[in-house]
């Protein structure tokens, strides 16, 4: 099985259609809905980790851009800014995945953003804000 975590964005014109359904129906995928912000007749976004076989989840990806869809892997949403992070370990308290972690060897913050699910905890958790997250 292969399992991967997406982002899908959503245009206006699109929006009102049931395109998770189609996408499970069609391409014999399992979904989870990670997080969500749809609304009627505005652009939106959905977080998902998709699971099934790489064949179907590619020719389901395929489905999803000619739809009109902005596919991405979540892990290129989200990010730990080097340039800020000072490494205090604040953000790994709050990460429900494990996604950040205090190395005790090295005495840095490590992310693994395969392991992130897009919640967002980190980025309030962060004193000064080097997780940056691009949902919207």
């Amino acid at each position: 099985m292969y399992s991967k975590k997406i982002v899908i964005r959503y245009n206006p014109e699109i929006v009102q259609q049931p395109v998770i359904y189609l996408l499970s129906q069609k391409h014999n995928l399992v979904f989870n809905i990670l997080k969500a912000r749809i609304f009627p007749r505005r652009e939106g976004v959905i977080v998902l980790e998709l699971t099934g076989r790489k064949e179907d989840f590619d020719r389901g990806i395929l489905y999803l851009k000619e739809m009109g869809l902005k596919v991405e892997s979540l892990s290129k949403s989200v990010n730990q800014n080097m340039d800020k992070c000072v490494h205090c370990g604040a953000c790994t308290g709050f990460c429900p995945t494990g996604a950040l972690a205090f190395d005790k060897t090295t005495h840095k913050v490590v992310f693994d953003p395969e392991t992130c699910n897009g919640c967002e905890l980190c980025v309030s958790a962060c004193p000064i804000r080097a997780m940056e997250i691009n949902l919207m």
